[in-house]
């Protein structure tokens, strides 16, 4: 019985370990390291397929393999150690129930196909050299209406030795006893050209569609078009401290859509100063104010926006932003003042 036992436990499929993929704010994936090229990690998880990750982002710890089976080399700090010579490896073992069984337990939760760690992997792996967020904000109030504000947005950017591009899409809506008073959809972007002696330029396209504007009670939808090309000063370009103010012309269409259709056009000058500061706690305080002063018209109008930022780790953060716009020139968009409670998912 003895010997039959031994047998029976001899004849068990050995457990193929696996390596980790260990991120700096200790997220893990288990899998198996493939290479690594051009200071990129390639890994492939069990749960998630390849992944694509910095090797200056997560390390990947080798998992302790048998006697004769060939080690993988392991990545610390983003540098490859080489493997020793591996040595023959015996006959692969054929899976049975138990084998079944445990990749039958492995797979993933509903939860965590939808855990922080899980989506910025794959976002991660989608955009590649890409960084940015997904932000989420909603807010019900009940007094003498009902209303309710929902807001979402996307931001992507990335940076080069000397240019910066930055893709940003908004959308808010509020409804005040079941009537729509916000549906607006914006997109903007930003390219920035750094030039020698702090000097730089910059194109900033925005496009705002709003299915939900009045005046005076009657609807007067619109879709606007603002085109900012400027040039500027950096005053302070520090890690922590970062100031630049510069002037630009500013070009605005704007079509009505709603009862008759119409256009206008007009240019409007301005001047604008844009901060960023981080705080301790890792906190970052950012904003940007402008002011529009039209030379044909000698009308003036501003627009500022400034944002506390948190990140609780690499991949949960939250943001609270304030946003004021006067006298927009041009000359449709509604006046506004807010203040927003963010979530972000950031990759």
């Amino acid at each position: 019985m003895l010997v039959g036992c031994l047998a029976g436990q001899a004849a068990e499929p050995e457990v193929t370990p696996r390596d980790t993929l260990v991120y700096k704010d200790g997220d893990r994936v288990q899998g198996r390291l493939v290479e690594q090229k051009d200071s990129i990690i390639i890994f492939q998880s069990d749960r998630f397929g390849q992944l694509r990750v910095p090797a200056a982002e997560a390390v990947v710890i080798p998992a302790s393999r048998p006697a004769g089976s060939a080690p993988v080399p392991a990545v610390v700090a983003g540098t490859p150690v080489a493997p020793p010579p591996a040595k023959p490896a015996g006959p692969a073992p054929k899976p049975d129930a138990k084998a079944a069984q445990r990749a039958e337990e492995e797979r993933l939760s509903l939860w965590e196909h939808f855990s922080p760690a899980v989506l910025t992997a794959g976002l991660r792996n989608f955009f590649g050299p890409w960084h940015g967020k997904f932000a989420f904000t909603t807010e019900t109030v009940s007094n003498a209406a009902h209303q309710t504000d929902t807001g979402l947005e996307m931001q992507l950017k990335r940076k080069w030795k000397s240019d910066e591009v930055q893709l940003n899409a908004h959308y808010d809506f509020s409804q005040t006893n079941d009537l729509a008073t916000t549906d607006m959809i914006k997109a903007d972007g930003l390219w920035r050209h750094d030039f020698p002696q702090d000097r730089f330029m910059l194109y900033r396209p925005s496009l705002e569609w709003n299915r939900a504007n009045f005046i005076n009670g009657v609807p007067a939808d619109y879709v606007l078009l603002q085109q900012e090309i400027g040039v500027g000063l950096s005053l302070l370009t520090k890690p922590a401290r970062k100031v630049r103010v510069g002037v630009s012309e500013n070009l605005f269409d704007v079509w009505n859509t709603s009862l008759v259709q119409t256009h206008s056009s007009r240019a409007v000058e301005s001047v604008f100063v844009e901060t960023e500061l981080k705080l301790p706690w890792g906190m970052l305080l950012s904003g940007r104010g402008v002011y529009y002063y039209a030379l044909s018209t000698k009308t003036d109008g501003w627009e500022n926006r400034a944002e506390l930022a948190k990140k609780f780790s690499e991949t949960l953060s939250t943001a609270l932003r304030y946003e004021y716009r006067r006298n927009s020139p041009d000359g449709r968009a509604q006046d506004y003042t807010r203040l927003k409670l963010l979530f972000g998912l950031d990759f």
